[in-house]
């Protein structure tokens, strides 16, 4: 592994266990040439994914993009990284075992606000304010109603 301080090609494990969730295991380890220390996650993969983007263009599946793009929306939520990797991890397990090698964005869009509607109210709004594409402010009005009046709905 490859030491983000120096780019020196050596370093150590010192500490190995699973994450709480058990879907990754974090490593602790130390650059055989500067010392410092830091962390790994390793995950399984189960297949190569690729993601087919709006005109067609195609990427690979990346974990950290959709990693982000839920923590942004979860910002000074109160919601846990916990929570948001529990979220990414099954939104990836879907992604993987879909059979298909191939997705579109806006699949996983979908996925992804199936899930935050889940959790937060304000970070699925967010997060559908730029996945949706919101232009103006009667777009979050229009939106912010249909999911308080669901969250009524499904109250009873």
């Amino acid at each position: 592994m490859r030491c983000p301080f120096c780019a020196h090609e050596d370093s150590q494990v010192k500490d190995s266990r699973p994450t709480e969730d058990n879907s990754a295991i974090r490593r602790r380890r130390q650059c055989s040439s500067c010392g410092a220390r830091f962390t790994t996650f390793e995950r399984v993969q189960l297949r190569e994914v690729t993601v087919v983007k709006s005109g067609e263009r195609r990427e690979p599946f990346d974990r950290s993009k959709l990693e982000q793009s839920v923590s942004l929306a979860c910002r000074k939520r109160g919601v846990t990284q916990e929570r948001i990797d529990q979220l990414v991890s099954g939104i990836q397990r879907q992604v993987e075992t879909a059979g298909d090698p191939e997705i579109p964005s806006s699949r996983i869009g979908e996925l992804v606000m199936d899930g935050l509607r889940q959790i937060d109210s304000v970070a699925y709004i967010r997060f559908a304010s730029v996945y949706r594409d919101f232009s103006e402010a009667k777009d979050f009005e229009e939106f912010a109603h249909t999911v308080h009046e669901a969250a009524k709905d499904g109250g009873k």
